[in-house]
Order: structure tokens, then C-alpha cells, then sequence
């Protein structure tokens, strides 16, 4: 395979452009077998005499390229004939071009690499290698320019010239056998609209915010230019807007052949929903000619869900496009900004959520494999994976995103039982426990220090980056979950965990010391040396008494018993206070369904998942979106938008609320690691009408439906052969039902 491959790069700088490595082969008798093992710095796509190879895209995908390249390998059999071309093009991709929160170039490395073997093995016994050496051939390409954030230009007619021989040149990384799932072309979407915009502009409209490119069908006068450019949204007045996109350009330009063209990106995607023509050569558009393609890592549905309620169901759909939109090589943040990146506190709210939705195995292995490459020597984790924040991001260590290592991993031996793929990711979670024990000047708590802390809670002001609540509760609240969940996983793995047992103890203990009187919070604490970013010191307010605070001390098991009263009576209260509903942010939103429904106030819950006041889920969906929003009012009532500085209209991370709906109204839930044994325990709602959830597990599928008529509840329960599932119906009434579809009434 690749170990006498050599790594070769193009024995000239060709900038922003791709270029095409190629070789010939000759084949000498019949084939039994050829394999093409191949990988790249940057992004590259293989052909075999003109033929694309696989169908995946964006190959190798978004990596921690210092630490390891992962290759991929396709079966060539009957590709090839007597005489072939094997050429291989190479972009920039992530590895070489701008990225990252800083929009940094060359952020791992300043040129492109490219690594290959074409294994060969004939019917008569003999075995033939081609592979990457100096003697394959340089050229120009028709992709002129490429960047993940800037686009692509294609010129159909660019000169391919000659640059020269490959130069042989050693990337110092680990080439490692790809672990996570192929990068794929998903939905087509044809046109729903042609506008001409109040501003004279040319609007195409997909009628859904996307990841991915649009392919453009034309034929034109040869040399003739399209160029198009990508949007989330209209402003207000109907025009087309791009100032949320900050610096990313998202500019497709396409130089026309003078015949039958078929155009889209190689090396780079946009996020979308309307495109822009700023040229077309033809006088009308033909939206014949146009289709959006959704590109996105290729996991397996596994959950469904529809409900009586359509702004429900549009909610379910925009976290489904949501996470396409997002999971593309790595969990991102959003698709379409000069960002893109692996942010680990958006990752971990919404893995039970993903995981539920899709078969995330393979997805969450591949980037925790990177999370685990980039975790410091001391246990720190970054909240970017792969880490592309410069010089700045080694002082980003935040609570709520660093916990990624723990929390991830205990999700995913919930959803799969997967005991040794949590045995893998132990030592990662003990590392970042062991660093939280030290993180602050006191021994149990982590006081201090830059926190992201209840990112866009609304407790602290409309336009306030980071809302009410401590960081200092919220961070030490975390280390005492993670400690938690280090117990869990090692108890598990029959480890011995009696240290963090004792750590736990006295983490808890400090915990309810400092930050608690009385059975609830304090009003406020000392406060302590805060890391101040570019928005200012962001934890001006530091509270206690909020709605995230009692959130986490709940969720997390941070009360005594007889304090839980208290506690509930004080977030309705805040509930109550702030119009009936929620102020939290990305650290209290993923729980503060899962607190009221436990302690008895699944009403409550339910009129905060159908309020359409801002903040709120619903509110979005009044507002027309199709994804997911960074912010709860990204567009505000009076159609203006939240900052430029930070506004994306596909952000999944809200969408977590699925896991309670799937969890609690519908009542799903592994009672072993997965789903051997569950509880179905639904919480039905006349505002829903009716409800109905499935999950494919790997024994089976797993549904539970319940409907309305008049005041009598209808269940149905669908439980796979050797799945013990324990029914719990709102009366009280209880029975283990196993293989079969079951129905009750109350």
C-alpha cells in the first residue's frame, strides 16, 4: 500500500490553484484486483483516464494533519484497462488554505501534499505497484483558485501546462486508515424561485438552508464567465444579505468551455440557501439548469419522528437539516462564515440528539480520535478540534466545551454499548479530570480563568455574548459531572475508580460550600480573575440565581434531598418572571426540559417547547427558518439582525431539545447501554394532538406512538425480539413487554 509511496508536492508554488498529479500505467496481463490507496494535505479528487474515482467528496476531510493523515482505499478493478491515466488533482482544502477562528493561512501546512499506491494484482499470480515517487508529472488544472470559505473558480479555458516533475518531499504525520464515514453528495433541491430583488439583484431560492454547492447545467459562448455567490437569508427589504458571513466570500466563478458545461466545486462547499447570479451570460435563467446538492458526512437515519403539530414537525425538520448541514467530516458550528470549525461545547450538548437521529459511531470515533491526538500533555482540551486557533487558542480552555471528553464518550456507550470503544476514550477522560483538579487556585473548584460560560443566554441582555450565570458555578458544576461520569464509565470497565470517588466527594462537597446557602444558590460569590477575549471580560454579571444555575445543580445531582422543592419552585418562579420563558443559553438549554419533566413539571416543559415568544424553538420556525439558529433572535422582530460579528442561520446546537421529546414525551429511553433494555415512559400532550418516534438500534426498531380521541390516550409500542422494554404509562401503570407491537388505552 502506501510504504513505498513517497510524499511529492509540485516543484512550484501554485498558490491558491490546484494542480494535477499524473502518472500512466500500462497493464501488462488480465487483472484480478487493483487498489488505489491514496491521501492528501489539502483536498483531492482521483481519476482514472477521466473517470472521477468513488463517490465520495472533499477527501481526505478536516483533520489534525500534524498528528495524522488519514487515507482512504477503492477497489479500481473495473476502472481500468490496457493503457490508463491516473491523475490525482489537489486543492488547498483545510490543511493548506485560510482557516480558522483567526482565518489563518497555511494553519498546517504552507503547500500541498500528495501520497498514493495502485496496487495491482494480475490472475497469473503476479503483483504490480504504482506509486507516488518524482517521476509523475505536474500540472496546471481548470480550478484556478479554491478556498474553504472564498469558493472556487473553474476555468474550462485555462491552459494545462506542464509545471514539471514531482519533487519528493517528506510531511511529517502519521497516515492512519480512515475511521470515520465517506464525505457524499446527499439531496438534490431544484429551484422553488427566481427574484429580482427591490436592490435589481438575481436571486435563486432552494427554499432550505443547506451545506454543500450548487451544479450549474449551460451551454454559452466560450470564455463567458458565471459567478455566483451564496446567502442564508434576505434582509428585511427583500434584498440579498452576506454581512453574517463576515470574510468568507462564497463566490463561485465558472468560466464557460463554448460547450455543453456541467459545473460545481471541487475542493470547497458553501452554506445556503439562495444563491446570487453577479454574472450569467444568457439573456433568461433556465432554473432548469440549477440544483443545489447537499454534501454531508454519510451516516446511517436511524430516528424518525412526526407529530400533530406542524411548527413541531418543522422543528424536528430544521434540527435534521441542522445536523446534515453541520456534520460534515466534524461536528461544526456552522457551514457558511469564515469559521466551520469543530467547536466541542456545540458537540457535546447535541451528541444524545445526533446519535438518536443518525448512526454517529463511526462520525464521533474519527474526530474524538483528533480530540484525544490535541488534549495537552496536562489534560487540557481546546474548544476547537482540530485545533486552528493561533496563537490565542491555548488559553481557550473552557468549561462545558472541554467536558467534551467525558460527556461525548459516556453518550456514545449509551446509545451503542460499545464497552470497547468507551475503554479507548477512558484515559482521554481521565486526563481532562485530572487537569480540572488543578485548573483553578482552589483544589475542588475551578474558579477563574476564560469561559465561554452560558454562551447566548438572554439573562444578561438581548445582545449579550454570554449570559447571567457564573462561570465560576458553571465550571465547577461541570467538574464535578465529568468526575461523575469517569466513575460511571470505570465502573463499567470494572476500573478502579476509588480516587475519583474520593475527588467527586470533595468536588460536590466545595461545590454546595461555596456556591450554596439555604438549599439554593448563592445571589453571588467572590469574584476572581477573569481571561478577558475580544468581546470584553465575559463574565460581568456572575450570578447565582438564574435559571441555568439551578438548572445544572439539578441535572447534575448538586442538592440534597428535601432541597429539590426549592430549587423547582425557584426556576418557575424565573420562568414565571421573564413571561413564561427560558433565558438559559448553550449550557442550560439541552437541560431545562429534562429538570422540569423529572420533578413533576412536564406541563411547564411543554409550554416552553411550544412558546413562540423570543426566546424560544419556536420562534425561528415563525420566523421561516429551515435550520437551526446560532442565536435565539439571529432576526429580530423588527426584521433587523443580531451582530454581524457572530450570526449564523444554521447552528445545531439548540436543537438538542430532540432528545427530550424523543426522551420524555415520547418516552424512549436505554436502560442499558445500546438499548438492550429501555423504558417507554411517554408524557402525552393534547398540543401535540398526536406523536410518534422510532429509533433503529442494533437489535431492531424501537417506536412509540400515542394519539388522542376525545380524552381517552392510545398508545402503540414496537419492540424488537430479545428487548426488554419496561411500559410506564401516565396513570402509573406498568408492564415488560418484549418482541412484538403492543397497544393500551387510558
Amino acid at each position: 500500500m502506501l510504504k513505498q509511496a513517497k510524499w511529492i508536492t509540485s516543484p512550484r508554488d501554485v498558490g491558491t490553484a490546484s494542480c494535477d498529479f499524473k502518472t500512466n500505467v500500462a497493464l501488462t496481463a488480465e487483472i484480478k484486483k487493483a487498489t488505489l490507496t491514496v491521501t492528501a494535505v489539502g483536498n483531492y479528487a482521483a481519476y482514472i483516464n477521466g473517470k472521477r474515482v468513488g463517490d465520495a467528496v472533499l477527501t481526505p476531510g478536516f483533520i489534525s494533519y500534524k498528528n495524522r493523515v488519514i487515507y482512504q482505499t477503492y477497489d479500481v478493478t473495473d476502472m481500468l484497462s490496457a493503457e490508463n491515466e491516473l491523475t490525482i488533482g489537489v486543492g488547498q482544502g483545510w490543511a493548506v488554505g485560510c482557516i480558522g477562528y483567526g482565518r489563518t493561512n497555511h494553519f498546517f501546512s504552507d503547500k500541498t501534499y500528495l501520497i498514493a499506491s495502485l496496487d495491482i494484482e494480475y490472475k497469473n499470480g503476479k503483483k504490480k505497484t504504482v506509486v507516488t515517487d518524482k517521476k509523475w508529472k505536474v500540472y496546471t488544472a481548470e480550478v484556478t483558485f479554491s478556498e474553504i470559505y472564498h469558493g472556487e473558480t473553474v476555468d474550462k479555458t485555462a491552459p494545462i501546462e506542464l509545471i514539471g516533475n514531482a519533487k519528493e518531499e517528506e510531511y511529517k504525520t502519521k497516515l492512519v486508515k480512515q475511521d470515520g464515514e465517506w464525505i457524499r453528495e446527499g439531496e438534490r433541491l431544484r429551484p422553488v424561485e427566481l427574484i429580482k430583488t427591490p436592490n435589481g439583484e438575481t436571486v435563486i431560492d432552494f427554499g432550505q438552508n443547506m451545506t454543500g454547492y450548487v451544479e450549474v447545467k449551460i451551454k454559452g459562448k466560450r470564455g463567458d464567465r458565471i459567478v455566483i455567490n451564496h446567502a442564508e437569508v434576505l434582509d428585511r427589504d427583500g434584498n440579498f444579505y452576506t454581512a453574517n458571513l463576515r470574510s468568507a466570500r462564497n463566490e463561485m466563478t465558472y468560466v464557460l468551455s463554448g460547450g455543453d458545461d456541467v459545473f460545481k466545486p471541487i475542493y470547497s462547499f458553501q452554506g445556503f440557501r439562495y444563491i446570487r447570479l453577479n454574472e450569467y451570460p444568457l439573456e433568461n435563467v433556465d432554473l432548469t439548469a440549477f440544483t443545489a446538492i447537499a454534501v454531508y458526512s454519510d451516516m446511517k437515519r436511524t430516528g424518525d419522528f412526526k407529530c400533530g403539530n406542524e411548527k413541531i414537525n418543522q422543528l424536528y425538520h430544521n434540527i435534521i437539516w441542522g445536523q446534515r448541514s453541520n456534520f460534515l467530516d466534524v461536528p461544526t458550528d456552522c457551514p457558511q462564515r469564515d469559521e466551520r470549525l469543530g467547536w466541542t461545547g456545540d458537540a457535546q450538548v447535541f451528541c444524545r440528539t445526533a446519535s438518536i437521529n443518525y448512526d454517529t459511531k463511526r462520525f464521533y470515533t474519527k474526530w474524538l480520535s483528533d480530540v484525544a491526538l490535541e488534549q495537552t500533555a496536562d489534560g487540557a482540551v481546546y474548544g476547537i478540534v482540530p485545533h486552528c486557533l493561533g496563537n490565542g487558542g491555548k488559553t481557550r480552555i473552557s468549561a462545558a466545551w472541554g467536558d467534551v471528553a467525558c460527556i461525548m464518550p459516556w453518550e456514545l456507550y449509551t446509545a451503542y454499548g460499545d464497552k470497547a470503544l468507551l475503554k479507548k476514550h477512558f484515559p482521554m477522560m481521565k486526563k481532562w479530570v485530572n487537569y480540572l483538579h488543578g485548573a483553578g487556585p482552589e483544589e475542588y473548584l475551578w474558579l477563574g480563568g476564560f469561559h465561554y460560560g452560558d454562551w447566548l443566554a438572554m439573562d444578561a441582555g438581548e445582545d449579550s455574548y454570554v449570559g447571567a450565570t457564573s462561570n465560576d458555578l458553571i465550571a465547577s458544576a461541570f467538574f464535578a459531572y465529568s468526575t461523575s461520569l469517569v466513575i460511571k464509565a470505570g465502573e463499567a470497565l470494572g476500573e478502579d475508580v476509588s480516587e475519583y470517588r474520593e475527588l467527586y466527594k470533595n468536588v460536590r462537597k466545595a461545590f454546595r460550600d461555596y456556591f450554596m446557602e439555604n438549599g439554593l444558590p448563592k445571589a453571588e460569590f467572590p469574584l476572581t480573575e477573569v481571561t478577558p477575549n475580544k468581546h470584553g471580560v465575559v463574565d460581568s454579571v456572575r450570578r447565582g440565581i438564574t435559571q441555568t444555575a439551578i438548572v445544572l445543580i439539578l441535572h447534575f445531582g448538586l442538592y440534597e434531598a428535601g432541597e429539590e422543592a426549592g430549587l423547582i419552585a425557584k426556576l418557575k418562579e424565573l420562568i414565571h418572571d421573564f413571561d413564561g420563558r427560558m433565558t438559559t443559553g448553550f449550557v442550560g438549554t439541552p437541560y431545562i426540559l429534562h429538570v422540569l419533566s423529572s420533578f413533576g413539571e412536564t406541563e411547564l416543559a411543554y409550554s416552553l417547547l411550544m412558546q413562540e415568544k423570543n426566546p424560544s424553538w419556536l420562534y425561528s420556525v415563525t420566523h421561516g427558518a429551515t435550520t437551526m439558529w446560532e442565536h435565539w433572535n439571529s432576526l429580530k422582530e423588527d426584521g433587523s439582525f443580531w451582530s454581524t460579528a457572530m450570526n449564523s442561520f444554521n447552528h445545531y446546537a439548540y436543537g438538542a431539545v430532540y432528545d427530550w421529546i424523543f426522551g420524555v414525551s415520547l418516552g424512549i429511553k436505554p436502560t442499558e447501554p445500546g438499548y438492550k433494555t429501555v423504558s417507554i415512559a411517554p408524557h402525552p400532550s393534547k398540543e401535540l394532538g398526536f406523536a410518534e418516534a422510532s429509533i433503529e438500534t442494533k437489535y431492531g426498531k424501537i417506536r412509540s406512538y400515542w394519539y388522542y380521541k376525545g380524552d381517552t390516550v392510545y398508545y402503540e409500542f414496537d419492540v424488537p425480539t430479545g428487548v426488554n422494554a419496561t411500559v410506564t404509562l401516565p396513570s402509573g401503570y406498568t408492564e415488560t413487554i418484549s418482541g412484538g407491537t403492543f397497544h393500551f388505552a387510558e
